[in-house]
């Protein structure tokens, strides 16, 4: 007699593989989120440092961020040459969708789109359109 597996054997047991794979697949998901929401919330925190370091030098908040922050060249301490962030952070999903920007000069708001958490929608600077998805996180100036 042949030692071995049944076909009916192999089958049950690839079935089960499958089952135990799509099952993880859909609980890494939702850590990838996470990690990404993550990311988004330091990347605005670090956004928000160089904007503090800014009003510290130049007196003011920039009006708007572009690819870097760099000094104003309006005053002795605030000079074009002083570099706050050298590159812009853009949303891990997209890198298309920015985050919102809103400042008046004495102060600022800086809004993200989060995958998890609360979904109440936040405006920076009268929108809540964050780069095609709807603000639901937001950061001021302390």
């Amino acid at each position: 007699m042949k030692k071995g597996f049944t076909l009916i054997e192999l089958l049950v047991v690839i079935s089960i593989i499958g089952v135990v794979i799509s099952l993880s697949m859909f609980g890494l998901a939702g850590a990838r989120k996470s990690g990404r929401d993550a990311k988004r919330k330091a990347d605005l925190e670090q956004i928000r440092s160089g904007l503090e370091i800014y009003r510290s030098d130049c007196g003011r908040y920039p009006s708007s961020l572009g690819a870097s922050l760099v000094g104003s060249g309006l005053s002795a301490d605030c000079l074009v040459t002083n570099t706050y962030i050298t590159s812009t952070p853009y949303d891990p999903l997209d890198p298309d969708r920015a985050f919102l920007y809103s400042s008046t000069g004495l102060t600022y708001e800086l809004c993200a789109a989060l995958e998890q958490g609360n979904q109440t929608a936040v405006t920076c600077g009268g929108s809540s359109a964050c780069g095609g998805k709807t603000c639901n996180y937001k950061v001021t100036n302390p």
